[in-house]
């Protein structure tokens, strides 16, 4: 037992030198969206040591998964967790809103960084009245809940939207929203100004050009040399769609009554794989994408509108993810496969620790594989 223990440690410490020495150089800032749905992902402990080999020290979760935030305990990545749109209606009622916050955040915080709750996703995406109604109160209870709690300086509460909440969003300086979500929005917005969170919108070129390729110059919204386009009302020229579609939220957010919101891409990313009517879902343009868009995250770009504003973004996704509906393309937004090796280069490199198997097996009838992995997720944790 205790020459394998010394093997044991002796492997971790080259694995850890040599990772650390070799890939930490190579950083992305950048936050990313770890979603789950899928049955053939690594473990958290093992997603924790490849995010900090990339240097990703801001992850997006859509629950509260305690093995994730477990995994993660003491390693700095700061969390935004969600509660789904199913949680809202149970979210309005303080007392069960404390229940979940004791339960499902509070006992993680003294070591791992939850910074943000985003109560729901995509809500107005629905069309269910339901939901539209709840929101608000559910945010607002749950903000309630932090004060109460003390914590309201620590975790921080919004929403994602997604960009159909916009009726323009071209030129951008003329970006409003959707007449039916005024009355929803105007409460919303008052009360980001109010707790100071940011309002989070999900934006997809890709979706633009993929309903319209013959119009939507594919250069424009992979950041590729093109001629850009010209909002007339400001004479501000936008070489890529993204930085146009957040000034078209900026723009909305101002026309009722807002300057004081800082607005934020809570998902972004490009399909490397397609159904046939999927046009322009491949490798090499989900790589352009990503590539481009995080050497202008590094550049610390702003928008033509906030130029001193650096965009603050999290990529879709990390892992494909085999077991989400719906087209081809919703299972291959990830940087990653499962294994850790890249979907498509985008110039970084990370470092998903492998599972060693042998028949070995000590005196307590542990393998040293088992041992292996138990004491990676124990140095990670720890």
């Amino acid at each position: 037992m205790a020459a394998s223990s010394s093997l044991l440690f002796t492997l971790l410490l080259v694995l850890l030198t040599f990772s650390d020495s070799s890939v930490q150089t190579l950083g992305l800032e950048v936050g990313i969206n770890y979603g789950q749905i899928a049955n053939k992902l690594p473990s958290p402990a093992r997603v924790s040591y490849l995010l900090r080999s990339l240097n990703i020290s801001r992850v997006k979760l859509y629950d509260a998964d305690p093995n994730v935030l477990l995994a993660f305990a003491n390693t700095n990545v700061e969390f935004i967790i969600g509660l789904g749109n199913e949680y809202l209606q149970n979210m309005t009622d303080p007392i069960k809103a404390q229940n979940w916050i004791q339960q499902r955040v509070q006992p993680y915080l003294t070591r791992t960084k939850i910074t943000c709750i985003t109560v729901g996703n995509e809500v107005y995406k629905t069309y269910d009245h339901q939901l539209w109604s709840n929101l608000l109160p559910a945010m607002q209870t749950v903000y309630n809940t932090l004060v109460n709690l003390g914590l309201d300086k620590q975790v921080t509460v919004t929403t994602a939207h997604s960009l159909d909440i916009l009726s323009v969003s071209f030129p951008p300086s003329a970006g409003a929203f959707r007449q039916d979500l005024g009355e929803y929005l105007h409460g919303i917005l008052n009360f980001h100004a109010q707790v100071k969170s940011p309002f989070l919108i999900n934006a997809y070129p890709y979706f633009a050009y993929k309903d319209k390729p013959n119009e939507v110059p594919l250069n424009y919204v992979l950041f590729q040399p093109n001629q850009g386009t010209m909002d007339p009302n400001t004479n501000l020229k936008y070489d890529n769609m993204l930085f146009a579609q957040i000034d078209a939220v900026y723009s909305a957010i101002k026309a009722m009554g807002h300057t004081d919101i800082e607005v934020r891409i809570s998902e972004t990313g490009w399909p490397s794989r397609g159904d046939e009517n999927e046009v322009g879902a491949t490798p090499e343009n989900a790589g352009l994408y990503n590539g481009n868009l995080l050497r202008r995250i590094e550049e610390k770009q702003g928008t033509p509108a906030k130029p001193n504003v650096p965009i603050d973004i999290y990529v879709f996704a990390l892992f494909n993810e085999n077991q989400k509906p719906g087209p081809t393309s919703e299972r291959n937004y990830g940087l990653f496969y499962p294994d850790g090796t890249p979907v498509y280069n985008i110039g970084v490199q990370g470092y998903l620790p492998e599972l060693i198997y042998s028949s070995a097996t000590t005196n307590n009838g542990f393998s040293i594989c088992s041992l292996l992995v138990l004491a990676i997720a124990y140095l990670i944790s720890s």
